[in-house]
């Protein structure tokens, strides 16, 4: 199955680069060369994932994602200069699930591409029925997370997480009562070798929680201890 990918760039040796790349490992890419360009066409036909830059004329990268996450859980990765720190935080904290940094490894942006799309590929692929598991699947208490469809449920209610959200919300509940700093959250949603401001971490934690309790007010499973991390508690 081909996946579609959108890539949002204004510089055209890039956008010439990756899609050349991308094109090469049987993926369909559609291009665009600035961020009101991209918004139009990935609302009208939107593509299995998008990988942007984040400094662009019109419509910058963050203004881009910021629309898009008001309807779509679309898988982002964003691409920085080395220069962006401060965007790669902000950027993350928005929803993005990734960044890579230029001048990039091809190598590395198809891993990327690669464990984004493996995840959606598995929920578009699942016939299962809802109420079934597969045997990976994590129960705790009214949580339910199941990896192999990346398909979460908080009281029989399907909640939709980002990768990120999700890989967060399963390393807590792996271990119910048990603390996780900012930085092992780090590592399990990004990977040891990846820096991320810890605050990133705070901003994931606030949009599931606003997301859980989206569907059911009452949710509290996850508590905040200052100055240590997080932990899952399981009623």
């Amino acid at each position: 199955m081909s996946h579609t990918i959108a890539l949002v760039d204004d510089d055209r040796n890039i956008i010439a680069s990756v899609s050349l790349l991308l094109e090469s490992e049987g993926y369909s890419v559609r291009c665009y060369h600035d961020g009101s360009e991209a918004l139009r066409g990935l609302t009208q036909e939107p593509p299995d994932m998008a990988i942007l830059d984040i400094k662009m004329p019109r419509m910058d990268g963050m203004e881009l994602l910021q629309h898009l996450r008001k309807t779509s859980d679309l898988p982002v990765i964003f691409l920085t200069s080395k220069d962006d720190e401060v965007d790669e935080v902000l950027g993350l904290r928005m929803g993005a699930d990734d960044y890579i940094r230029k001048p990039f490894s091809q190598r590395l942006l198809l891993e990327r591409i690669r464990t984004l799309l493996r995840r959606l590929e598995a929920r578009k692929a699942d016939t299962t029925p809802p109420s079934a598991l597969s045997d990976t699947a994590l129960v705790r208490g009214d949580l339910v997370l199941d990896p192999a469809r990346h398909h979460v449920q908080w009281k029989g209610r399907t909640v939709d997480l980002t990768v990120t959200e999700f890989l967060i919300l399963q390393g807590l509940a792996q271990r119910p009562g048990h603390v996780k700093s900012r930085d092992q959250l780090i590592d399990i949603a990004y990977g040891e070798h990846i820096y991320v401001d810890d605050r990133t971490i705070d901003s994931h934690i606030k949009r599931l929680r606003k997301k859980l309790r989206d569907t059911d007010s009452e949710f509290n499973a996850i508590e905040t201890l200052y100055g240590l991390g997080y932990r899952y508690k399981d009623a």
